[in-house]
């Protein structure tokens, strides 16, 4: 079965790495940018638009104050990188906000941010991957009507992608990242060119809409939590920050620098792009609402249900470059790719955390291995399969689903910050350099203002969007936690039983005496085979076992061994009930009750045969027996395999494909050069 499976898994996934090769699928930083950061550069396409929407609460009247929650935004945005950055020099292993706050709050903040963290990733893949289908389904029809099915199509083709490794995933995902960074930059250039340099007026195509605001005169105390409400969905552009100082492992050497120099530049691009939009939006006249159908009016009449509002920066590309244009439509197509590709975040900070929960026996130890592509591909598959049945269950609606969303980041953004602050005030209690201890207490300072800031941040998001979904983020965290608890508490208790003691105990003690029980259901070459190998071990007695199920071929088989002369006693058990597991059970544990310091070895016969599907027709007694007999104290079981003729076959079968090569399995080198034989010439 393995040799069936090997073609198809070459060809999706391509030719297993040896472990040395691992230096190879490192990334340098222009690869490392888009395999890291297009969770929070994608974010700035719907960032913006989150903010316009919360605001036209109020009315048109209440975008004045966008500007200032950008300068909230972007103040974070900086804080938060500053922050990380010092995480990715403090702790390079890869740790990033878990590490932190599980060695300066202790493991249960630590386990706390890491159940927020991989919620978030999975949230992360399955908002990301909705919104692009949504936004691709405008355009294809066949996409809206099975949307669903899409995004789980769409999450598959992107584990195949990650299956294959980071580097490779990166090196696909790089152009279509770069290509929607600098199609921002250019319309943000070009925008600013037409307005202050030829002072041209342009116009979005919802300028000369009007807003019905749902509150209007909003003061005191209202008009304050509607500006944290929208500085809190601005905030949806700091998503996926936090990915960089979890995947530091992932980067080339020297790895804190380059994942310190990406982070910078992750942050510079986002800020960047995020206010040039937000400027864009105010000078084009964006009119957001967030109910469109009654809240939106042209030419003093309700849009009505058919009207699509199309996203803020989509708006903002076709006030700049025109409806129809090409940099329009290439910017529009780089967008709606990015969203599908910022859930790439998740497939490369899910897995390295889990790998890392893995070493620390939070989450089983086959997450932190590597496959055949030497990425972590038990945690790839685990966050697609989670990310599927979120996509299911939620039916792939991106407004359902983000309101579970950015709860779990920052969690871990202020848990971690304030574990930050922790660690600058325990390395000030040593340090006596001066100048050390003066970057330090600066590095505090920025910890401490984004430990505020994300924590404001987190209060904000948990008031307001509680009852619309945050409670299943909340309940999603606890179940990690809880989860990952227990599995802890198994691995420590596992740990403690096996653990071999310094003084002599019963495990070192060799037992009294071997009981060597015989399981017989007739004689043939198996049978014979087992009783030669048990004669073999020279226990302290010896006997066969059988089962009387049907009294004729139990007087068969007495008869049989008396004829043969067979020097091993024969024990019959009645089985009025006909049942073959139990009575073997009950006679083996009657055994060690009378001599609990003898071992009993029960000795098996069994078949080996050449095909699946004729392991269904033998041996299945023995399964059920031996897997019995592992709950039973001082019982050792050993198989005896009697090979038939269809094992042989399969084993000649076997030997002809492994002198068959896979496509892709065979790296060819250089051909040597034969050398020349000497010509004859007379």
């Amino acid at each position: 079965m393995s040799k069936l499976t090997d073609v198809p898994k070459r060809i999706l996934i391509g030719r297993a790495l040896r472990s040395d090769r691992l230096g190879e699928t490192l990334l340098p930083k222009r690869i490392a940018l888009p395999v890291f950061a297009s969770d929070p550069l994608s974010s700035v396409a719907y960032a913006p638009g989150e903010v316009l929407l919360v605001l036209s609460i109020a009315g048109v009247s209440a975008y004045h104050f966008s500007p200032w929650i950008a300068v909230g935004v972007v103040v974070l945005m900086f804080t938060v990188v500053a922050s990380y950055r010092q995480n990715v020099h403090a702790y390079p292993s890869g740790g990033g906000d878990y590490e932190v706050a599980n060695t300066n709050l202790g493991p249960k903040a630590g386990l706390t941010v890491a159940s927020a963290l991989l919620v978030d990733y999975v949230l992360t893949v399955a908002v990301s991957i909705s919104s692009g289908i949504e936004n691709l389904g405008s355009a294809i029809p066949f996409v809206v009507e099975h949307k669903v099915l899409c995004a789980v199509v769409v999450i598959v083709l992107l584990t195949l992608m990650n299956l294959r490794g980071v580097k490779e995933s990166g090196k696909l995902f790089a152009i279509p990242t770069y290509v929607f960074v600098v199609g921002v930059f250019l319309m943000i250039a070009w925008g600013a060119f037409q307005g202050i340099v030829l002072d041209e007026t342009m116009k979005a195509p919802t300028a000369d809409y009007e807003i019905k605001p749902e509150h209007q005169g909003l003061a005191g105390f209202a008009l304050v939590f509607l500006l944290l409400r929208a500085f809190s969905s601005g905030c949806a552009a700091l998503t996926g920050v936090e990915a960089i100082s979890n995947g530091v492992p992932a980067f080339r050497k020297p790895k804190s620098k380059n994942a310190a120099s990406t982070l910078a530049l992750m942050g510079a691009l986002a800020v960047t792009m995020f206010c040039g939009i937000i400027a864009l939006a105010m000078a084009t006249k964006v009119r957001m609402a967030e109910n469109p159908a009654k809240d939106l009016f042209h030419n003093g009449v309700p849009v009505g249900s058919d009207y699509v509002q199309n996203p803020v920066i989509s708006q903002v590309a076709e006030a700049v470059f025109g409806n129809g244009s090409f940099l329009f439509i290439v910017l529009a197509a780089a967008t709606a790719l990015v969203l599908f590709l910022a859930a790439n975040t998740a497939y490369n900070g899910f897995p390295l955390l889990g790998s890392i929960l893995a070493q620390d026996r939070y989450l089983p130890r086959q997450l932190h291995t590597r496959g055949d592509r030497l990425a972590f591909s038990n945690g790839i598959v685990l966050l697609a399969g989670a990310a599927a049945l979120l996509v299911v269950i939620y039916g792939a609606d991106s407004t359902r689903l983000i309101q579970l969303y950015i709860v779990g980041v920052f969690v871990s953004f202020t848990l971690s910050q304030i574990g930050m602050v922790r660690h600058w005030n325990r390395h000030l209690r040593s340090e006596k350099d001066q100048a050390k201890r003066r970057r330090m207490h600066r590095s505090r300072a920025i910890n401490t203002f984004g430990a505020f800031f994300t924590g404001l941040v987190l209060i904000v998001v948990l008031v307001t969007k509680f009852t619309h979904g945050a409670w299943v983020a909340l309940l999603g965290m606890c179940i990690f936690y809880a989860t990952m608890s227990a599995i802890r508490r198994h691995y420590d208790r596992v740990a403690e039983e096996i653990a071999a003691p310094d003084t002599p105990s019963e495990d070192s003690v060799r037992p009294s005496r071997v009981h060597s029980i015989v399981l017989v259901s007739k004689i043939h070459r198996p049978t014979l085979r087992a009783l030669a190998y048990a004669k073999l071990m020279r226990s302290d007695t010896l006997e066969a076992l059988s089962i009387n199920v049907d009294p004729v071929e139990t007087k068969a088989l007495r008869t049989e061994w008396e004829r043969r002369g067979i020097h091993v006693p024969l024990k019959i058990l009645d089985s009025p009930y006909r049942e073959i597991t139990r009575p073997i059970i009950e006679y083996v544990k009657g055994l060690r009750k009378e001599s609990p310091r003898d071992v009993v070895s029960v000795i098996i016969p069994e078949y080996v045969v050449g095909h699946w599907y004729e392991h269904l027709l033998h041996n299945q007694s023995a399964l059920r027996l031996k897997g019995r007999l592992l709950f039973t104290p001082g019982v050792m079981v050993t198989s005896v395999p009697y090979q038939l003729d269809s094992s042989e076959a399969a084993k000649k079968r076997a030997r002809k494909r492994s002198e068959w090569n896979a496509p892709g399995a065979v790296r060819r080198g250089p051909v040597e050069k034969r050398p020349k034989e000497p010509s004859n010439k007379s």
